[in-house]
């Protein structure tokens, strides 16, 4: 899978939900959902916690 793109959609694993984010976050991304991180800051591309589905453009 190609990672050109700037978001990312994730799915986390703790409740099925589905959201689109930065692929390089400033901060950690939680679930809008249940509250559970999906992808952690590493001061460049991000930690994905939850199932990467696609890169978006």
């Amino acid at each position: 899978m190609a990672t050109t793109g700037k978001f990312i959609k994730v799915k986390c694993q703790d409740c099925g939900n589905e959201q689109i984010t930065y692929k390089k976050p400033a901060m950690n991304v939680a679930c809008a959902v249940c509250g559970s991180t999906l992808v952690k800051s590493r001061g460049g591309e991000g930690e994905v916690r939850g199932e990467l589905l696609e890169v978006v453009d």
